[in-house]
């Protein structure tokens, strides 16, 4: 083990490499701060890989008075839209009146309030559909004759953390994926972390002036059993599960579709080809970890959407499952659907190093979220200006309606690529396409060809520039191959990079 009193200082050890780790370790990493990111699995291996991928304002939280929230989350849309605009993009969401349920009158003064609170400029307004006319129609029953239909955006939300993560590397930052915290403990006025190296077993102290606690759906379990510095506050573990099916419709907008059990659900267009559907809402009380989409789950989604559309949805017509564990504050909501999705962070001064605990939040607030860390931890670390807001992510540098330009230039440079995997390059690099791919002039300059429009040019730039290590990083987190991929093609990938490592 490593001698702590040879070890540098950082100004900020960070527990957890999901959205909120990796937003903060950008932004202080932008600030001039040293910051030393420690992740026990891959990056957005768990809730941040595992969402309904949308920067959204949170229209129904507006039912439980959520102003605030809602307010910067909408402030937010736009400008993450401006700073990613190859991993996040604008859609418009048809969420059809159903008569029993809320009235048309409540849901048009929603989405009043949703059009006017957050200074919405890019994105367009609200308006109203007659869905025996409109095309979305088609794929609803006949039942469904009117629909109101707004803006939110989707994003690439395990790619939104790497690109964090690589953005915080590059300033300075050191990003430690598949490193575990064994322990923490107060040393004078400043934290030594025990650590582990998942992959090699080595273990090492790292020291700092600040300790963040960004555990995600552990967070609690850090603070009881790695910290030991218990905590009055908690979260309140919510268990979102998601289905992808073959898509329902081709019409490139998303649903939102109302349960008669007071839930709401999405029906979203996926990599081309495909149409997510969720989440349910359910109590998770087992490890973060483990959790999956249930039968029960599988089926309560299957169910809900045949309410609405022409075509039932089957558990025959499942091709990827997902689930993911959010850490809600616990606000002694009676309900996971009425639990707040604010983010709350607590300063634990109770010795003389500081440590920020986060819990809750959402992935439209990240950005925020990290400014008010920040701002939380000042008075120990110096006040510096906020910086990030308008500042790109890496391929992220060109204009929110230079989609097309884009594509058009990448489809002349690499002409033998067929359209749709243009598109999914593009909204996975973005401008960085021309260095994953460089001079190639035919695919077989690509390298090793795994399948599902995956060669080896691109998994050595995921291995070498985003910290990808095993095939499940790159198959479900840093890309969406794995959709296209058998079995088989997955393991050879996997030996593949078993046999690069020796």
């Amino acid at each position: 083990m490593e001698n702590p009193a040879d070890s540098d200082v950082y100004d900020i050890f960070i527990i957890g490499g999901g959205v909120n780790g990796c937003g903060i370790a950008r932004d202080a990493a932008g600030r001039g701060h040293s910051v030393f990111l420690a992740e026990m699995g891959d990056l957005a291996q768990a809730t941040s890989s595992a969402s309904t991928k949308m920067f959204h304002g949170g229209l129904r939280y507006l039912e439980y008075y959520e102003f605030r929230l809602v307010r910067e989350a909408l402030h937010e849309r736009e400008t993450l839209l401006r700073a990613m605009p190859h991993i996040s993009w604008p859609m418009r969401f048809v969420l059809p009146y159903t008569k029993g349920l809320r009235p048309a009158w409540l849901i048009r003064l929603g989405l009043f309030i949703y059009d006017h609170l957050g200074g919405r400029k890019i994105l367009p307004a609200t308006r109203t559909l007659d869905l025996r006319r409109d095309p979305v129609g088609a794929a609803l029953k006949e039942g469904f004759t009117k629909a109101f239909e707004y803006s939110d955006c989707w994003v690439q939300d395990a790619r939104l953390v790497v690109l964090n993560a690589r953005d915080a590397a590059e300033r300075g930052a050191s990003i430690n994926p598949r490193t575990r915290v064994l322990a923490a403990r107060r040393a004078g006025d400043l934290w030594e972390v025990e650590t582990e190296d998942t992959t090699t077993g080595t273990r090492a102290v790292t020291r700092a002036r600040v300790l963040v606690n960004a555990a995600g759906p552990w967070v609690g379990k850090v603070v009881q059993d790695t910290i030991h510095s218990p905590s009055t506050e908690g979260v309140r573990l919510v268990r979102g599960s998601h289905i992808v099916v073959p898509k329902i419709h081709d019409d490139p907008r998303a649903c939102f579709f109302q349960n008669r059990d007071g839930r709401i659900g999405f029906v979203i267009p996926f990599e081309q080809d495909f149409s997510l559907i969720g989440t349910t809402e359910a109590e998770h009380d087992t490890d973060p970890g483990e959790a999956y989409c249930t039968e029960a789950e599988a089926a309560y989604l299957c169910d809900f959407v045949s309410e609405y559309t022409r075509k039932p949805v089957t558990q025959a017509d499942i091709v990827w499952t997902y689930s993911g564990v959010r850490p809600l504050y616990d606000d002694g909501a009676s309900s996971a659907t009425e639990a707040t999705r604010d983010y709350v962070l607590s300063l634990d001064t109770k010795g003389p190093a500081p440590l920020l605990n986060i819990f809750g939040g959402k992935i439209t607030t990240y950005r925020r979220l990290a400014e008010a860390a920040l701002a939380k931890l000042s008075p120990y670390l110096g006040e510096r200006e906020n910086w990030t807001a308008g500042v790109p992510l890496a391929g992220g540098d060109f204009p929110v309606d230079g989609v097309a330009d884009l594509q058009a230039r990448i489809a002349a440079t690499y002409p033998f690529l067929p359209e749709r995997e243009v598109l999914r390059l593009l909204r996975t690099y973005g401008t960085e396409v021309f260095a994953v791919y460089g001079d190639a002039a035919t695919t077989a300059d690509l390298g090793q060809d795994f399948g599902g429009g995956l060669f080896e040019a691109e998994v050595r730039w995921l291995l070498d520039r985003e910290f990808a290590y095993d095939a499940a990083d790159i198959l479900w987190r840093r890309t969406k191959c794995g959709l296209r991929m058998s079995a088989a093609q997955a393991a050879d990938l996997q030996d593949w990079l078993e046999a690069e490592r020796g």
